[in-house]
């Protein structure tokens, strides 16, 4: 009898919570959201502090990844810079933004982009501090990409792929090296897209 009745309650629970779940209202989509304007009306600042209109990179190809120096994947930023190297000439630009919103970044700007430069070589360009993580501090450019993409920054080194018309075309966990074969192909292809 008492078995009867730890099922019952059981069941109940469980019924409960599928309700509670169905009735829940969906993730909201930003997508169409007026106050997240397009890619190319953000601005962000440089390491130097000075605004820098994405509009700047108009018809190149972007690959914006959220980038922290004490991080178990901050051996990226020599595959980063490989990229860099190899197809920046074509048209693609990587655009890192140091942030610690995860507790994994240096102080200083200046002592990310020292840190960057003499461990790395790194010459792609470098911004200021940056919040990825959704709330009320999360910068514009990741309002838009995690609306777009439809997925938060679950941590560092992940990676939005824009198209040179400034569409949102692939996101890359942190897991993914920018040299894989995945992110190089889809690389490849937007380049061929003049």
């Amino acid at each position: 009898m008492y078995r009867l009745i730890l099922v019952l309650i059981l069941m109940l629970i469980l019924a409960s919570c599928q309700t509670t779940a169905l009735n829940e209202d969906p993730i909201p989509s930003h997508t169409d959201n007026p106050e997240i304007p397009s890619l190319y009306g953000i601005s962000v600042k440089n390491t130097k502090g000075e605004d820098i209109p994405l509009s700047d990179y108009k018809d190149k190809v972007l690959l914006i990844v959220n980038v922290a120096s004490r991080c178990g994947y901050t051996s990226q930023y020599q595959d980063l810079q490989m990229l860099h190297e190899r197809y920046h000439d074509e048209g693609l630009v990587i655009l890192g933004f140091p942030s610690d919103d995860f507790n994994q970044e240096l102080d200083t700007i200046e002592e990310v982009v020292e840190f960057c430069s003499v461990n790395y070589g790194v010459e792609f360009p470098l911004f200021d501090f940056i919040h990825v993580k959704g709330g009320d501090n999360q910068h514009p450019l990741y309002q838009w990409l995690t609306s777009h993409s439809g997925r938060d920054v679950k941590w560092n080194f992940e990676k939005f792929l824009v198209s040179r018309d400034g569409s949102l075309k692939e996101h890359f966990e942190s897991s993914t090296n920018p040299q894989s074969t995945e992110v190089i192909n889809q690389v490849e292809q937007l380049l061929l897209d003049k």
